[in-house]
């Protein structure tokens, strides 16, 4: 019985008593592990056409060629992918890799201009959002505070040269905002209508404000 202890018969030996160490414990096995879970479905293919971002920029290689002929000036010109800078020879390095900066700068941005036939598109875009057509439009260099303008009375619409790198949607909007100028000469309500059939007119001008750094709000 639980908690007697029984006692030994005559003559036997009585063995002490001790108490017995309990079993060592036995761990039990390691659950199987869950079964991984299934990845989560893919994502349906997007039926967007691709938005036309930032060109990649043009490759150049550069050669610099020094002269003690050329006093003054530098100048340069493309020959196959190689653009040749000609520097004077007293020019210094820091001087050297100022030009050689500027002369890729400026044949970088042609390059990227040239892609786009700009009185093409802007035939296309009339014709979309029912607007004038111009009679000429080309990208200007040193455009310093506009990033377009044109004159009514001719039909002319310029463009800066800068927004070549800009994505074309960027460009598509400005060349809108100069064709609805050819029907309404200031920005009044009336104007700001005919900009608003250009869907991307709201994200464009952000864009613009932006590379302006916050002070472009006529566009």
């Amino acid at each position: 019985m639980v908690g007697l202890r029984r006692r030994p018969p005559p003559g036997a030996i009585p063995l002490p008593w001790t108490d017995l160490a309990p079993p060592p414990a036995v761990e039990p096995p390691p659950p199987n592990p869950p079964p991984p879970a299934d990845p989560p479905p893919a994502d349906p293919p997007s039926t967007e056409p691709p938005s036309a971002e930032s060109p990649s920029e043009p490759a150049l290689d550069v050669r610099v060629i020094r002269s003690a002929k050329r006093t003054r000036t530098s100048s340069a010109r493309l020959v196959g992918h190689t653009l040749e800078i000609r520097l004077p020879a007293w020019m210094s390095v820091a001087e050297e890799a100022h030009w050689v900066a500027e002369w890729t700068r400026r044949f970088r941005r042609k390059m990227t201009a040239d892609r786009i036939d700009l009185s093409e598109r802007a035939a296309l875009l009339a014709g979309r959002y029912d607007l004038p057509r111009p009679e000429s439009i080309r990208w200007v260099d040193g455009m310093r505070t506009r990033w377009g303008s044109c004159t009514p009375s001719t039909g002319a619409i310029r463009l800066s040269s800068a927004l070549a790198p800009f994505p074309d949607w960027v460009i598509d909007y400005v060349i809108v905002h100069e064709l609805a100028h050819l029907r309404e000469g200031g920005h009044s309500p009336a104007f700001w209508r005919l900009v608003g059939r250009y869907p991307r007119a709201e994200r464009a001008r952000g864009y613009l404000i932006a590379k302006s750094g916050g002070e472009d709000e006529a566009y």
